[in-house]
């Protein structure tokens, strides 16, 4: 383990010291220890230090991923914790990458990527495909419904759980960590985000209706736990986001609910549902700040693509079914529906001006960023 680059002292190990003379005195660390809160920090200082000394670049973007590009060579390496994932255009300079490591860290070589962190990847010609199949069997049979009937929708339409009045559960843990899982889940489910959203709002006191509605997401899941995302080998480059508001859906706050989808060519790379920090006066307004985060997003995504040699083309196509909030967006004198808008939230007529984005309309019947923003019937979810 790597120094620790503070003073820390811990008590004598049981046995190690009889009890009369242990008395008073402590031990100093002079290096970090599995289990201390700063043997994280440490362990990843000291691989990412090993990495840049081989000749990788860390990432100011995500810092988890090193790459490396000299004499026309590239390779990107992704780390969490201590499971790695390497590609690149050199096998013979990877094979040296894993020797590296190899001679400092004692690592075990899983050849080609089938398994990661719970996560399920088949490559063909056609290209990759991302699932957790076998992730969310499990959670399926940790709850007993292996043998269930499956639902068509993870969510009912009507749901009113925030005014829920059924008696809270005498145990909470069991679904907060059923909703821990499901969060999880939702890396290769976007049809998800949107219930385990409101399903994470009830962690500190969950009712009855609110586990039957947990279990619902995993009778859901029972019907199609194969499902995932699909990235083909022949696509463009090209980047689109979709963006989309639920003025006001929050019964209790009156906030609104905020959904974006990045494609890059055919193919979803990045969404998100998130709870507005704020009440908004109107639904062109709601909007507008979902296109906010949206930019805030594709303004990441682009960078971090950069970072792995893609260079997007610009404008990014930016698609909203709300012509008003299009109309702020392209209007800087709009002022009685955005003089009490926060600055932050015209990053959109700033990226708008740039020529970073270009606003599109799409009729709400084509939104795919709606999945983000409320339930839907097995119809629109089926389309």
């Amino acid at each position: 383990m790597a120094q620790v680059d503070k003073e820390v002292y811990m008590s004598f190990p049981p046995g190690f010291y009889k009890e009369e003379k242990a008395q008073g005195k402590v031990c100093k660390l002079l290096k970090s220890l599995y289990g201390l809160k700063q043997a994280p920090r440490q362990w990843f200082s000291r691989f990412s230090d090993a990495l840049i000394k081989f000749g990788f670049t860390s990432s100011l973007n995500d810092y988890s991923l090193f790459t490396y590009n000299k004499d026309g060579v590239f390779l990107a390496l992704l780390v969490y914790v201590d499971d790695v994932i390497i590609t690149g255009t050199s096998h013979s300079l990877i094979q040296s990458v894993k020797s590296y490591i190899h001679d400092l860290f004692r690592i075990k070589d899983l050849g080609q990527l089938r398994y990661f962190l719970g996560f399920e990847a088949a490559r063909s010609d056609a290209g990759l495909f991302l699932n957790q199949r076998k992730y969310a069997l499990d959670l399926i049979s940790e709850a007993g419904l292996l043998g269930c009937k499956p639902s068509k929708i993870p969510m009912d339409t009507k749901h009113k759980l925030s005014l829920s009045t059924s008696p809270l559960l005498e145990d909470p843990a069991p679904y907060r960590r059923l909703v821990g899982q499901l969060i999880y889940l939702t890396n290769t489910r976007p049809d998800l985000a949107y219930s385990v959203h409101i399903l994470s709002q009830f962690m500190n006191k969950p009712t009855e209706d609110h586990l039957a509605a947990a279990h619902r997401v995993l009778r859901y899941l029972k019907g199609c736990p194969a499902q995932g995302v699909f990235y083909p080998s022949n696509q463009t480059l090209q980047l689109s986001v979709f963006c989309d508001a639920d003025w006001g859906s929050c019964p209790l706050t009156r906030r609104s609910v905020s959904g974006c989808c990045v494609l890059l060519g055919q193919s979803v790379i990045s969404w998100k549902t998130k709870k507005q920090a704020i009440v908004s006066r109107s639904s062109a307004e709601a909007e507008y700040r979902a296109m906010a985060h949206a930019c805030c997003e594709v303004s990441w995504l682009t960078r971090l693509l950069a970072d792995l040699q893609v260079q997007v083309p610009t404008p990014v196509a930016l698609f909203c079914d709300n012509m008003a909030a299009m109309h702020i967006a392209r209007n800087p004198v709009f002022h009685e529906r955005t003089k009490h808008v926060e600055l932050d939230r015209h990053v959109v007529r700033q990226h708008l001006t740039s020529g970073f984005i270009s606003p599109h309309f799409v009729a709400s019947i084509d939104q795919p960023a709606d999945l983000l923003t409320k339930a839907l019937s097995a119809d629109q979810l089926a389309a």
